[in-house]
């Protein structure tokens, strides 16, 4: 990197972070269950999705499978709630619209998470910015937030997991100024850990030695872009505080649009098949039209509790002959998969 070429920026964008979120949307409508240990569902009841803390703290995994830890819930009296996405969707739209009023630059990152820029704050005014927005989430929601700073978005990542991790910061923590602060915030960091970074990259690195953030952020770019691609420089720019990932105010156009339930008990009737097929296609076609699209194709999937023996899995994709987000039309494809 040649001097004066790349500068550090001098942003500050906030991501903001709802904690154990479905577990919290639960809480606002039953405030019996906080400082329980609580565990949400996914959709078939098979895996835990959400976790509170008291929750984690019994060593309760993310994503691990109910029938696997049902003699701990039962030691613990650990709450089990089937996943509502209809309530999360609702209490997210309310979180993002309180933070459209902190900014006039919002990304909706996630369901439970967004970027804010701050950038004509700074100092004890940002500080005070930030506690508010925290406060006032926290005040009309019920939704208990985290909020971490920093110049780039990938560290505004890592601060916000200091501000999660770390009961001193008070749920908000500013990434530091000086050097040698930084350092010890990234050295904390496991490279697995950062964002953008997955289990294969995650392997490379440790073998080049490369086992935290801050190692990362010194390690020479000729290193990792022969194998991370322009994805690993611009991570290893932002880490080194060069904004490289500006914010998308504006939602991408989604590639797929999925509609999938479990049942509550096995079917064994076609006609039933038929009854499920048709319900979610409509909620599919529904959902098309409310993102202003349509569809060139239909896949139909079905799946059997891999959990138990016989395990079955098939799918099959038909193509439309003209795009289209129909109700009717897209039944008719999705019933004619169904008997392919």
């Amino acid at each position: 990197m040649l001097p004066g070429v790349l500068k550090p920026s001098a942003k500050n964008i906030a991501l903001i972070d709802c904690n154990n979120f479905y577990v919290s949307c639960e809480r606002v409508f039953n405030p019996s269950l906080i400082g329980k240990p609580v565990i949400v569902l996914s959709n078939n009841d098979g895996c835990a999705v959400a976790r509170s803390q008291e929750a984690k703290d019994l060593g309760i995994a993310m994503g691990v499978p109910l029938f696997k830890i049902k003699s701990k819930i039962a030691k613990h009296g650990i709450e089990v709630y089937s996943s509502n996405y209809c309530l999360y969707g609702d209490m997210s739209a309310r979180v993002m619209a309180i933070l459209s009023n902190f900014s006039p630059e919002v990304e909706i990152y996630s369901i439970d998470e967004a970027f804010i820029d701050l950038s004509w704050l700074s100092g004890v005014e940002l500080l005070n910015y930030v506690k508010q927005i925290r406060a006032v989430v926290m005040q009309w929601t019920g939704i208990p937030i985290s909020i971490g700073i920093a110049p780039t978005k990938t560290l505004a990542k890592i601060a916000n997991r200091v501000a999660k991790k770390d009961a001193k910061y008070l749920g908000v923590f500013i990434y530091p100024d000086w050097s040698h602060e930084q350092d010890e915030v990234l050295k904390a960091i496991a490279v697995e850990d950062i964002w953008g970074i997955g289990r294969k990259y995650s392997i490379w690195l440790r073998a080049n030695l490369i086992n935290n953030a801050l190692e990362l952020k010194n390690s020479p770019e000729y290193l990792i872009q022969p194998k991370m691609g322009i994805v690993g420089v611009r991570l290893h720019r932002e880490l080194n505080g060069i904004s490289c990932l500006d914010l998308e105010l504006q939602p991408k156009p989604k590639k797929a649009t999925c509609v999938s339930r479990s049942f509550a008990r096995p079917v064994k009737t076609l006609n039933e098949m038929r009854e499920a097929i048709t319900t979610h296609t409509t909620s599919a076609a529904a959902k098309l039209r409310r993102q202003q699209q349509s569809t060139m194709a239909i896949t139909i999937f079905i799946l059997t509790n891999r959990f138990k023996d016989n395990y079955y899995s098939n799918s099959i994709t038909l193509p439309l002959p003209v795009a289209s987000n129909r109700t009717p039309e897209l039944i008719n494809a999705a019933l004619r998969g169904l008997e392919l």
